[in-house]
């Protein structure tokens, strides 16, 4: 039976993540807690909106409601790398080689890795970031559609139209589609070689989690009674097939996912706190956590695929060890 490592904090839970091998937790009010020989603490921000680990999991990106964007180390040193004077920061994004991204309003900002910052700017709110997992391309969530910039040149942007509120933003780790959430309870997708449209709805709810297989093959994500997982291993990435269903519950709604980061595994997190590890092949199900007070808003892996850190809407936040 796996067990749990429990840390009971007071507030929204917005980030749980391993940084370094040391879980870390990243709540609303704008305290980074982890768990390094004891319980420790930090306050990054006045009010926390964003947040986002690089690609090698060293550090944390995080923006706040106080206009600050920090990176906050796996030791607990915070390196606040740009103020906007009070504007929130809504979206943050890591890329590759130290890039980073952040947006507030109409403007987004890319942090190269020399330091250099350009600016990226749209005429409709910016609402999510990514960074393409090969070169220095940055996708644009906004109305209507996604913007793809060229973050160290002065290239031409692509623009990949849908009509629509598009409330965040991910490249496939092949980087062959963009796919984004959007406000009417729906994912949307482009494949980038011929801008072809992918429709993933039938959501009963919005999609406010996703996650990505370790080889790019199935897409988690939540916003239903289970978790929908949808198939990305052909040309036509999910068109014409239907999803997968995991953990299926009639009471609750799937409230955060997290991809195992060797086996075709999806962590899954529920409304009433309840977080259980399913099978994509099989649909076999491993229950991880009963429940507890609140919806669970944040899931990570650690690199090995051995622990699980979880964070609930309500300050109840942990570590699950799979293999006691």
């Amino acid at each position: 039976m796996p067990t749990i490592a429990p840390l009971d904090l007071d507030g929204h839970c917005i980030s749980a993540v391993f940084l370094d091998n040391i879980p870390q937790f990243a709540l609303a009010d704008g305290s980074v807690h982890r768990l390094d020989f004891g319980h420790k603490s930090l306050m990054a921000h006045d009010g926390l909106l964003a947040a986002a680990p690089n690609p090698d999991a060293t550090v944390l990106l995080t923006g706040g409601e106080d206009g600050k964007v920090c990176l906050v180390s796996a030791d607990g040193t915070v390196e606040q790398i740009a103020d906007l004077g009070g504007k929130w920061i809504s979206s943050v994004a890591c890329g590759r080689s130290g890039s980073c991204a952040w947006a507030s309003g109409r403007t987004a900002f890319v942090r190269l890795h020399n330091g250099q910052v350009r600016e990226l700017s749209e005429q409709r709110t910016i609402e999510g970031l990514a960074f393409a997992p090969k070169g220095m391309r940055v996708a644009v969530a906004r109305y209507d559609g996604v913007t793809l910039h060229w973050a160290a040149t002065s290239g031409k942007p692509v623009d990949l139209e849908w009509t629509g509120a598009h409330t965040g933003v991910m490249f496939s780790p092949n980087s062959d589609y963009v796919v984004t959430t959007m406000q009417e309870n729906a994912l949307h997708g482009w494949r980038l070689s011929d801008s072809r449209h992918m429709r993933m709805s039938g959501y009963p709810a919005k999609v406010k989690s996703w996650s990505w297989s370790a080889r790019g093959k199935w897409l988690a994500s939540s916003g239903a009674p289970a978790a929908i997982v949808w198939p990305f291993s052909g040309k036509d990435g999910p068109m014409g097939k239907a999803p997968a269903e995991l953990g299926t519950r009639g009471d609750q709604m799937v409230t955060a996912v997290s991809c195992h980061p060797a086996e075709d595994v999806v962590a899954i997190g529920y409304g009433d706190g309840m977080i259980i590890a399913a099978r994509i092949a099989d649909a076999k199900e491993v229950l991880l956590r009963r429940g507890g007070k609140g919806q669970i808003t944040a899931l990570a892996w650690d690199k090995t695929g051995i622990r699980l850190a979880f964070g609930a809407e309500t300050g109840e936040c942990g570590v699950i060890d799979i293999t006691a």
